[in-house]
C-alpha cells in the first residue's frame, strides 16, 4: 500500500508525548508513523459510535485516531487525536 495519507497529529497530543520517557516515546512514535503506510494494521479495532475512528496499541498506550479516506484530487488523512493508557478509560473520554 503506498502512501497516500498524510498525518495529523493533534497540539494536545504532541504536547503529551513530551512528557513520555524516550524509550516509550520513540516506541509510541515509531508506531505512529508507520500508520500512514499501513492505517489499519492488523491490530487496529474501529471505535464504536465514532465514525472513522479507531484504535491501535503500543505497550500499555492506545492511540487513537480518525482515518479520512483518499479522493481522486487529495491524500488521505491519519489525524491522530488521543494517546492514552489502555487500562485507564480517561482515554474514551469525550469522543
Amino acid at each position: 500500500m503506498s502512501a497516500d495519507y498524510v498525518l495529523i497529529i493533534d497540539k494536545s497530543v504532541g504536547k503529551d508525548l513530551l512528557e513520555f520517557a524516550p524509550k516509550l516515546y520513540k516506541q509510541i512514535v515509531t508506531k505512529v508513523l508507520s500508520l500512514p503506510t499501513n492505517p489499519k494494521p492488523q491490530d487496529c479495532k474501529s471505535l464504536e459510535g465514532v465514525p472513522g475512528g479507531y484504535r491501535v496499541d503500543q505497550g500499555e498506550y492506545r492511540i487513537l485516531y480518525y482515518i479520512i479516506e483518499p479522493t481522486k484530487t487529495d491524500f488521505g488523512q491519519i489525524q491522530i487525536f488521543r494517546i492514552g493508557k489502555r487500562n485507564d478509560g480517561e482515554v474514551y473520554r469525550n469522543l
